[in-house]
């Protein structure tokens, strides 16, 4: 599992048929205190997180299987969960 935030979504008009009708977006993996962690990735979201959201990724194949009903798909990547965030109160 690797925290992310939402950098961008893509358009495609030419994929692999596993991912046709999928969405994909752009992130960039975080480590300790959101600093970038590495590349950003293209990964496959079934949750709808937009740009700006911090995400839970995962790499293990189970999961992209599940989501795109193919065995073999060349999908690396694919968004787990949504990291809530705590709400900043205004001071008055």
């Amino acid at each position: 599992m690797q925290p992310a935030r939402v950098i961008g979504h893509t358009r495609a008009t030419v994929k692999h048929e596993s991912l046709q009708g999928r969405r994909l977006v752009l992130v960039q993996p975080t480590g300790v205190g959101e600093k970038p962690d590495g590349a950003p990735l293209l990964v496959l979201d079934e949750l709808g997180c937009r740009v700006g959201d911090r995400v839970m990724l995962t790499s293990e194949t189970g999961p992209i299987r599940e989501m795109t009903g193919f065995e073999a798909c060349p999908a690396r990547w694919s968004v787990q969960g949504l990291i809530d965030e705590p709400t900043k109160k205004k001071k008055k």
